[in-house]
C-alpha cells in the first residue's frame, strides 16, 4: 500500500520545501522536505550551507530524498497497523508518522488495531508539541475520520548559511501538478515506428509476394 496522490500532495504541503540544510524547531538539522539523519543518508548536518545556485535542481534532490524515506515510512505504518486501511486512512497516518516518528508507541495505533476509529482520530491531537504543530494534527485527524484533503500550492523557502529559514515570504510555489511531476516517474514516450514511404510501401509488399511464391513452390 502506498500513499496516493492527494496523500502526497498534503504531506508535502505540511513540511514545505527548504532545499538546503536548516534547523527546524527543535533545532535538528533538517534537509527539503522534513528530512533528518534519522531517517538515513544524506546527514543534513554534513551537506553545503545556503541556498544552491541552481534552485530547480535543489528542489529535484529535495523530493529525490523524500521519496526514499516516504517507503520507510510507508513500510512503518504497515508493520504497525493490524487492521485494513482505507486509502485515506493511510495517507493521515503516514503523515502523522512522518513528522512524529511515533506510529508504533502511538495511542491511536492501540486504538485503531482494536478497532475503535473514533478514539483513534481524537488520539491525532495527543501529539500537539510544539504548539505550531496543532493544525498539522487537526488536518491530519480530519483527513483519518473524514478524507478532507487539504489544497493549494507547495511553498518553497529560503534558509541562510546558519540553518535559519525565512518563513516571512516564501521564494516559490509549485503548483499540485508540479509537484506530482517530481514524485511520479512519468512514463516513457511511446516508440514510433516510422513511416513507410510509397515507394518503400510497394517494394516491402513485392518483396513479400515472391516470398510466399519460394515457399509454396
Amino acid at each position: 500500500m502506498h500513499m496516493t496522490d492527494r496523500g502526497l500532495l498534503a504531506l508535502t504541503r505540511h513540511e514545505g520545501i527548504v532545499p538546503a540544510p536548516y534547523r527546524d524547531v527543535k533545532a535538528v538539522w533538517t534537509f527539503g522536505i522534513g528530512h533528518t539523519a534519522a531517517a538515513g543518508p544524506p546527514d543534513p548536518a554534513r551537506m553545503p550551507r545556503g541556498m544552491p545556485a541552481d534552485l530547480d535542481a535543489g528542489i529535484r534532490e529535495a523530493f529525490r530524498v523524500f521519496k526514499i524515506d516516504l517507503a520507510r515510512y510507508e513500510a512503518a505504518v504497515l508493520r504497525a497497523v493490524k487492521v485494513p486501511l482505507a486509502p485515506h486512512e493511510f495517507d493521515a497516518l503516514v503523515s502523522f508518522h512522518y513528522n512524529t516518528g511515533g506510529i508504533a508507541k502511538a495511542a491511536l495505533t492501540r486504538h485503531l488495531n482494536a478497532g475503535n476509529r473514533v478514539a483513534a482520530a481524537v488520539a491525532f491531537l495527543n501529539w500537539q508539541r510544539p504548539a505550531a504543530i496543532i493544525s498539522r494534527r487537526e488536518a491530519e485527524r480530519d483527513l483519518f475520520r473524514h478524507g478532507r484533503y487539504p489544497s493549494g500550492t507547495i511553498p518553497v523557502w529560503s534558509v541562510d548559511h546558519a540553518g535559519r529559514v525565512d518563513f516571512s515570504r516564501p521564494i516559490s510555489r509549485l503548483t499540485e501538478d508540479e509537484a506530482l511531476a517530481l514524485l511520479r516517474p512519468s512514463p516513457l514516450p511511446p516508440v514510433l515506428k516510422p513511416a513507410l514511404n510509397a515507394s518503400t510501401s510497394w517494394l516491402a509488399r513485392l518483396t513479400s509476394f515472391f516470398s510466399t511464391l519460394i515457399r509454396r513452390a
